[in-house]
Parts: C-alpha cells; structure tokens; sequence
C-alpha cells in the first residue's frame, strides 16, 4: 500500500496515511523516507525526534517556537491521540483556525505541521506513546503558547478533565499575545 498524503483545510498541514505491509508476523512500515515524503509536499530536513509518554486526559499544547520555529512529524506507537495544529501565522487568510484529528497506533495516521503553526494533543486511551521529528532543535527561551481552551480559537477537544502542566494552564489566549512573538505569514 502507498503512502497517502491528505490535504487539509490549513494549507501545508498534511495528514499522512503510510503504506502498511501486514503478514502472519504482524505489519512492517516505514515512519520516514525522505523521498517518498518531499513527493507528498513535505520537503524538510528533520533533526531532532522526541517521544513522549503521556496519561489519558493529558494535554500537551498549544506549543510553538519562533526564533527556531519547528515544523512537526507526528505519529502515535501506543493509544490515541486527539492532535491539533493553529495556525498562528499573522497576517495569514487562515489565522486563528485549527484543524484536529484523531492518530493511534491502530490507525498508523500521521500528521505534519509546518513551521508557524502551534502544536497540541490529548490522549484518549489509557497511555500514549508519541513520536515526534522536528527541524530545529528545542530551544530553552524560545519556547511559546497559547492557551489550550482559547474561547476565540475554540478548538473542539473530545475530553473533559484534563491533566495540564502548570506552564500550559498559563499560557495566554492568541488574542493576548504581542505580534512581535508571533510567526509572521509569508504568502
């Protein structure tokens, strides 16, 4: 089965179905090929993977860089994810949307992010093991976010109680956050 890269209402965010290849043994896939990927209109040098393991209701998110702004490989190796990208880029025809979906192990579903756009997640099993590739490396002091449950953006998260880190519970609402610290749209 070929990989399949879905388009979707936030222009470069792609979704990612990879090809599968079951048999008697269990399946084999391959969760990168460069290649493959920069055909699909993914055309980035990824230098950084990270993995986190997370407990339902957790919420990571709504995480960004600028100065080393990180576009994004998500992919779930264990539960399910609820994943969300914002477009946060100012000036941009879609600033302020989002767009979510839903990745687990069973699914093998894949989305990538561009630089410019805030990241988050919820998880919705019991546990969650998440992989993610970069293209900048994480910067201490270029870290940002915007508040996971901005009234504005009113992303349409599928949990009620969630586990938050005290520095995402004060995140400020978009709306709230200075230009200067805002990707800027480069048309």
């Amino acid at each position: 089965m070929p990989d399949n890269f879905i388009e979707t209402a936030l222009p470069g965010v792609f979704l990612i179905e990879p090809g599968v290849f079951p048999d008697n043994r269990g399946f084999f896939m391959e969760t990168y090929h460069k290649g493959r990927y920069s055909g699909g209109g993914i055309d980035e040098t990824f230098v950084q993977d990270n993995y986190s393991h997370s407990r339902r209701g957790t919420l990571r998110g709504l995480h960004y860089q600028l100065e080393h702004a990180q576009a994004k490989l998500i992919y779930v190796i264990t539960g399910e994810i609820f994943d969300v990208a914002v477009d946060i880029r100012k000036g941009s025809p879609t600033f302020g949307r989002w767009i979510g979906d839903y990745l687990s192990a069973e699914n093998r579903r894949q989305i990538f992010i561009p630089e410019g756009f805030a990241h988050g997640f919820c998880v919705l099993s019991d546990e969650a093991d998440v992989i993610y590739k970069c293209t900048d490396f994480y910067t201490p002091g270029d870290e940002y976010g915007i508040f996971w449950s901005d009234p504005e953006i009113k992303i349409e998260w599928p949990v009620k109680d969630v586990v938050l880190s005290d520095k995402d519970g004060r995140n400020p609402r978009l709306s709230d956050v200075a230009d200067d610290v805002l990707p800027k749209y480069d048309g």
